[in-house]
């Protein structure tokens, strides 16, 4: 299957943040158009393809269970209509580092259940995502000490 390079930040547990690439597939079973990153780190595999930037060392296999954060630039939303109905919530998430994460998320919850606890219990994958005005952060849950919402 043919993969798209994205331009990605790498937070691992530990060397601090790494500019560089990771690579996406075209096309999905589970939904139209190409995998997200979000898709990509909470595919069942435990390791993935980066690429830093400046580095000869070339492509890295990265734990995904090391991986504290992934962020991306805004990519165009999957099904805009769909979107439309959802709800935002602003939260902020500590990290087990120290640092701190502020933005929002997408909730596509029933009306009921549209907290930011109910977002974060909503699913069992490793990953969520928070964006903010410029960029989309991938969190590992594993890593997180605490998210305090902000509505």
């Amino acid at each position: 299957m043919p993969r798209v390079a994205v331009p990605a930040t790498l937070l691992q547990t530990a060397g601090g943040k790494r500019e560089g690439e990771i690579y996406l597939m075209e096309r999905v079973p589970q939904h139209t158009g190409p995998e997200t990153p979000l898709d990509m780190l909470n595919r069942a595999e435990g390791f993935f393809a980066f690429r830093p930037r400046d580095d000869g060392a070339g492509v890295l296999l990265v734990a995904k269970a090391r991986t504290v954060t992934l962020t991306v630039s805004h990519l165009p939303p999957e099904d805009a209509a769909r979107l439309s109905a959802a709800k935002q919530a602003r939260f902020a998430v500590a990290l087990a580092d120290g640092s701190q994460l502020k933005g929002w998320a997408t909730l596509e919850l029933p009306q009921h259940h549209s907290r930011v606890l109910d977002y974060l219990n909503a699913s069992a994958e490793a990953f969520f995502a928070i964006t903010t005005a410029d960029e989309v952060h991938l969190v590992n849950r594993a890593h997180v000490l605490y998210a305090r919402p902000e509505d």
